[in-house]
C-alpha cells in the first residue's frame, strides 16, 4: 500500500463503484466513464492497494475480502467529503439559532444593544447575542478564530491591523454632563472653564492614558485635570452626580442619562470634534450570510 500522499484520492469513487457493482461496465456507466477507462482505473487501484479488488468467479466478479472490508469505510469517507464540500445551508433569520458574539464599547452596549435585541426578537427570535468588552490586543486573533464576530463602536482613529475590514458606523457630537448641583451650571462652557474644571474621563479598552478629547486639547497645548478615569459610562455619570466634575460623552448617551439621573447637559467648548466610530470584522468571513445580515440589522438602528 502506498502512502496517502501517493494515493490518488480521485480513485475512491471508482473503488466504491467497482466494489458495489462487481461489474466493470456497470461501474463505468455509473461513473460516466468508458469501459477501457474503468479497466485502467481498476488496474491502478490493484497496483496502489496491492490487492486484486475484484476476482472472476464463474461468470461474474467477486470482491476480495479486503475489498469487502474497505467498502463501508470508503463510503463513510465519501460521505464526509460530500458533507464538507456541500454548499453551506443559507442563513434564515426567522429560524436560525445562531449565537453572535459582539465586542463593543460601553456606548453601543448602553444605547444600541437594547434596540438591537428588541429588533431581533421580532425577526429572529432564536438568535442569541453575547456582548463582551473590546480587548484591543486580541481583536485580530479573536475575529480570525470567530471567538468574536463583530467589533462595534471602536474609535475610527484607532490603528488596527490593515487586513481587518472597517466600515463607518456612527458620528456623534460630544456633550458635557454635570451634576445639577455643580457650580458650573450654565448653557455653555468656554474652553478656559473646561480646562479649569475637574473631569471624570471615559477610557474604553482601546485607549491608555488619554482619549480623543485629551488629544484635541493637546493639539492646542492645553490639558484637563482628571480626577478619575473609568471604563463605564454609568459609573462616570453617577460620579458626577456627587462631585463638581465634568463628564464628556456622546450626546445621545447624555440625553439618556438626563432622564435617569440628577444631571444636566452643557454645550462643550466650540470646535470640539465629533466622535467617529467603526464596525470591524475579519475578511475571512465577509461572505458569511449571517454576519452580513447582522451588520445590516445594526445599520438600521
Amino acid at each position: 500500500m502506498k502512502s496517502l500522499q501517493q494515493f490518488d484520492l480521485n480513485l475512491l469513487l471508482i473503488l466504491e463503484a467497482l466494489i458495489s457493482e462487481c461489474h466493470v461496465s456497470r461501474a463505468a456507466q455509473r461513473m460516466h466513464l468508458s469501459q477501457s477507462a474503468m479497466s485502467h482505473a481498476l488496474n491502478r487501484l490493484r497496483h496502489q492497494l496491492d490487492d486484486p479488488i475484484l476476482v472472476r468467479c464463474g461468470r461474474g466478479l467477486q470482491p476480495t475480502p479486503r475489498a469487502n472490508e474497505m467498502l463501508g469505510q470508503v463510503r463513510h469517507i465519501i460521505h464526509l467529503l460530500e458533507q464538507t464540500l456541500a454548499p453551506k445551508n443559507p442563513f434564515v433569520a426567522a429560524t436560525s439559532q445562531r449565537k453572535f458574539t459582539i465586542a463593543c464599547t460601553d456606548y453601543f452596549e448602553v444605547e444600541y444593544f437594547p434596540k438591537l435585541l428588541q429588533q431581533l426578537q421580532c425577526i429572529a427570535p432564536n438568535v442569541v447575542i453575547e456582548i463582551e468588552m473590546i480587548m484591543v490586543q486580541t481583536i485580530s486573533h479573536r475575529l480570525q478564530n470567530q471567538a468574536v464576530d463583530l467589533v462595534i463602536g471602536i474609535d475610527s482613529s484607532h490603528k488596527l491591523p490593515s487586513h481587518l475590514i472597517k466600515q463607518h458606523w456612527r458620528s456623534q457630537p460630544l456633550s458635557c454632563l454635570i451634576g445639577k448641583g455643580n457650580k458650573l451650571l450654565s448653557h455653555e462652557l468656554t474652553l478656559a472653564q473646561y480646562c479649569a474644571g475637574d473631569h471624570v474621563a471615559f477610557l474604553d479598552a482601546t485607549e491608555s492614558s488619554s482619549n480623543m478629547v485629551d488629544d484635541w486639547l493637546a493639539q492646542q497645548q492645553l490639558s484637563r485635570r482628571h480626577i478619575a478615569r473609568v471604563v463605564n459610562y454609568m459609573a462616570a455619570a453617577r460620579a458626577i452626580c456627587v462631585t463638581d466634575a465634568i463628564m464628556t460623552l456622546p450626546v445621545d448617551m447624555a440625553n439618556s442619562f438626563c432622564q435617569m439621573l440628577p444631571v444636566a447637559q452643557i454645550t462643550p467648548p466650540a470646535n470640539m470634534p465629533n466622535i467617529e466610530m467603526d464596525i470591524v470584522h475579519h475578511p475571512l468571513f465577509s461572505a458569511d450570510e449571517g454576519l452580513t445580515w447582522l451588520i445590516s440589522q445594526i445599520g438600521k438602528l
